[in-house]
């Protein structure tokens, strides 16, 4: 691929983002309307559409805390890896 040709499709690629980013925050804003009306209802039903928003409860280790509290352990366990990152600036 040519510098030209690299340089259309990043050009191409930062609209598309743009455009993602605003569909985005168009999802959300419908997302936080359609919660706003709901309340505290768990789930409801609009013609063929049944919706939920339900609480969900998860636990997670907090790496900080365990890090802080017992650096020897931490340590051990963990990981390092490497990654590549894509960015067009």
């Amino acid at each position: 691929m040519s510098t030209n040709e690299i340089k259309a499709k990043a050009a191409e690629l930062k609209e598309l983002k743009a455009m993602q980013e605003e569909l985005a925050a168009e999802i959300t804003a419908i997302e936080e309307e359609i919660k706003a009306a709901m309340g505290d209802q768990e789930q409801i039903t609009a013609g063929p559409f049944k919706i939920t928003w339900r609480p969900v409860t998860s636990s997670r280790l907090d790496s900080a805390a365990l890090k802080k509290a017992l650096p020897d352990i931490a340590a051990r366990f963990t990981k390092t890896i490497t990654t590549r990152r894509f960015t067009v600036a």
